[in-house]
């Protein structure tokens, strides 16, 4: 499967985890871990705002 985000490089290079970022988030970790995993993605709302938790640029967390 083609990597769509880079979600779970940035939680490491933020030292953070991926239950940190669903509770911040009001997701469920599941859902979290799924995003992290590349199954499923985020939405760009959702995007904005991890990046906004994560101190990055949007563009940080979408592979090109």
């Amino acid at each position: 499967m083609e990597e769509l985000n880079r979600i779970k490089v940035m939680l490491v290079e933020k030292k953070r985890t991926s239950r940190w970022l669903a509770e911040q988030l009001g997701k469920n970790v599941t859902t979290v871990s799924k995003w992290c995993t590349n199954t499923s993605q985020p939405d760009l709302h959702t995007i904005g705002r991890i990046a906004e938790l994560l101190d990055c640029e949007k563009r940080e967390l979408i592979t090109e």
